[in-house]
Order: C-alpha cells, then sequence, then structure tokens
C-alpha cells in the first residue's frame, strides 16, 4: 500500500528515502580494491520522488537529466535497463526524479533513486523478481543501492551487501548540507585513511558506537564539512554531530520532533538543515517478497 492507502500504480508517486550511517568502520581491503566495512543504515522520512509512465517501445529515458551527468550514465536508467536484461522485459518507461537529497552528500540519494526504480518497475512490469535477486542486480550499480531494496534498517558488513536487519529506536535527526559535493572515490583513495578498524559483532552493536573513519579525512579535505561539524554539535550539545557515509552531510540526533526543531533554530542562518524522522523501513518495502 502507499502512503495515501491505495496500491502502486503507474499514477503512484515512489519515494526514495535518505539514509544516514549511525557509524562507519573501514575493517579491511579486498585485493580487487573493494574496501570491507561495517556500519548501521537508518532510513530517513525525507526522500526524492519518482514517477514513472510507460512506453509504447523498450526505450527507457529519464525526463530529468541532472546537470553534468549524461542520462545513460545516471542510476536510475542503468538501473532500469539492468532489469530490462535481467527478465527479458521489452517494456520501456519515462522516469522523472523530484530530487529533494542532494548529490555528493552522503545519503544515498542516487543510490536510493535506482533502488525504487528496481523495486517500482519490478511491480508495475509485473517481472516478480524475487528481493535477493534485486538486490544482486543493485549490487552491480553500488555497495549502497541493496540495503535500500532489503529494506529495513541494517546493519551492513563486507562492501555492503551482508546485512542483518536491526530494531532502531524512534528519533528525530537534524541534517546540515554543507556547500559542497564529495567524491565518494577520492575519500577512499586518500592514503591517510585507516583501513584496519577492528570489526565487532553485529548483535553486540550499540547506539553508543558512534564513529565514522572516513569524517577525518573528508573535514581535512573540505573543510566546510568542519564547518558545519562545529556549528551542528554545539547547536545539539550535548549530542554529538557525526558525518553520515563519505560526506558530506552531517546529523545530530534528538529524541522527538521538538527538541530536532530547537536544535534547527540553534544554527547559525545561512546553513542549508532540515529536519526528518527516523523511518522503521523503506516505505516501497512491500513490493519484493
Amino acid at each position: 500500500m502507499n502512503a495515501a492507502g491505495g496500491r502502486w500504480s503507474w499514477d503512484s508517486s515512489y519515494p526514495a528515502p535518505a539514509k544516514l550511517n549511525l557509524f562507519l568502520r573501514v575493517t579491511g581491503r579486498r585485493a580487487d580494491g573493494y574496501h570491507l566495512l561495517q556500519t548501521v543504515f537508518r532510513f530517513l522520512d525525507h526522500a526524492d520522488r519518482l514517477h514513472f509512465s510507460p512506453r509504447a517501445d523498450a526505450a527507457v529515458r529519464l525526463l530529468t537529466p541532472l546537470p553534468g551527468v549524461p542520462p545513460e550514465n545516471d542510476l536510475s536508467v542503468r538501473a532500469a535497463r539492468l532489469l530490462q536484461d535481467a527478465s527479458g522485459c521489452r517494456q520501456g518507461v519515462d522516469i522523472r526524479i523530484d530530487k529533494h537529497l542532494p548529490m555528493g552528500g552522503g545519503l544515498g540519494g542516487g543510490s536510493s533513486d535506482a533502488a525504487s526504480v528496481l523495486l517500482a518497475l519490478n511491480h508495475l512490469w509485473q517481472l516478480a523478481l524475487p528481493r535477493q535477486r534485486l538486490q544482486e542486480i543493485g549490487l552491480t550499480l553500488g555497495a549502497d543501492v541493496p540495503v535500500f531494496i532489503f529494506g529495513r534498517n541494517a546493519f551492513a558488513e563486507g562492501v555492503g551487501e551482508t546485512l542483518r536487519a536491526v530494531e532502531l529506536p524512534p528519533r528525530c535527526y537534524v541534517v546540515v548540507e554543507p556547500p559542497v559535493q564529495v567524491p565518494t572515490a577520492a575519500i577512499f583513495a586518500a592514503p591517510e585513511l585507516r583501513r584496519d578498524s577492528p570489526p565487532i559483532d553485529a548483535r553486540g552493536w550499540t547506539p553508543d558506537d558512534i564513529g565514522n573513519d572516513l569524517e577525518a579525512v573528508a573535514c581535512t579535505r573540505f573543510p566546510a564539512i568542519a564547518g558545519c561539524l562545529r556549528h551542528l554539535s554545539a547547536a545539539a550539545a550535548p549530542a554529538r554531530a557525526r558525518m553520515t557515509g563519505s560526506g558530506a552531510c552531517v546529523f545530530a540526533e534528538c529524541s522527538d520532533p521538538h527538541e530536532a526543531a530547537t536544535v534547527l533554530r540553534r544554527l547559525p542562518p545561512g546553513l542549508r538543515a532540515w529536519t526528518s524522522a527516523g523511518a522503521g523501513a523503506h516505505p516501497l518495502l512491500d513490493l519484493a517478497g
């Protein structure tokens, strides 16, 4: 069921929610260069919105291309075409995305869009591919895509593909968007990045474990992130602000919407910031079995 209580259809608006990394450790590096991670993903209510229109041919068109990103390279277009190839489907689609999540922000915007494309078109094209198969397709697009298809807040390991659902308490978050876009590859390629954090048992993780091994590298290379962390930590004290993913966005956890609104008001004028509730599950969870 969608948010309006009806069935998902071609007329629906499909959400692609943001995620936060509540902690992130780099525990090693594989021979192929991919980094081994541990992290907890938390979904937010803040989301891009996707709209789909069927086509009479097999073409996939993105009606809202991002500046500087050729449509054929967009993760959403690539996701739709991979789904066609995996299923033998010859249906086409026009895709329109209302963007609310920043590029290079560490909120999973492009990955979330791609996951919602896979979930929505698997439903709209009546392909009935199982969730695990969609996750496998998603992993070829990026390490963050599978968790959005998995559909639950999760403890992730490996390169992000080994997922274990976790129950998280209701919380609200204040998110600040620094005026920079962070290229994930550049952060992971940094020679000063720590790559030997000791792994922890997923069953032993608690919300008190909040470190992010990528934060120091991102702050050094993008001082605007460090500045936003200082401003948000001051506004949210005694809570400590932290960075999500490889940046650039930073966040602070609050107990309820009132506290989040108070922290938001304490921020200096001119910062791009917003509040969001943590979500218990992906809003498209019911679109795959």
